[in-house]
């Protein structure tokens, strides 16, 4: 007759696994952009020696937050693609709250305009241009008499 139970029932725990697993992070690019103002690079560049980091933290790599064990490899990074890829993020400028804002919609009236409002103003700027041929007409037609 055959199996009467689903085969590879306990799959999904697999998933769940692999998100759980803890990712070595990285530095974000607005947290990067900020130790390569001059003073924080100097500090970065020369630390002291640490023997917990990779290269007794000798050989750091500023752009991309990574220490390398000798100065070939920090070399040997700094012409890889990883790092050229890594330079291109950083020419843009980071996201900042205001640029959130405006993208949220707060910063800006984004209101829907209704016909009545957008009728009004023509008609008020209809009266201003009106308003400014009168005036230019009767100024010069008194220049003209005199």
């Amino acid at each position: 007759m055959g199996r009467l139970r689903r085969s590879r029932t306990h799959h999904a725990r697999r998933d769940v696994h692999r998100a759980a697993r803890t990712r070595v992070r990285v530095k974000d690019l607005d947290q990067i952009q900020d130790d390569m103002t001059p003073l924080s690079r100097a500090k970065l560049e020369k630390q002291p020696i640490d023997e917990d980091k990779p290269g007794l933290g000798q050989h750091y790599c500023v752009e991309c937050s990574k220490y390398c064990e000798t100065d070939l490899a920090l070399k040997t990074h700094q012409k890889s693609k990883v790092h050229k890829r890594r330079l291109k993020e950083l020419r843009e400028p980071a996201y900042t709250i205001a640029e959130s804002e405006r993208a949220a919609g707060l910063g800006v009236d984004n209101r829907q305009r209704g016909v009545e409002e957008v009728v009004k103003r023509m008609e008020g700027m209809e009266g201003v241009s009106a308003a400014e041929s009168v005036a230019s007409g009767s100024g010069s037609g008194s220049a003209q008499s005199a």
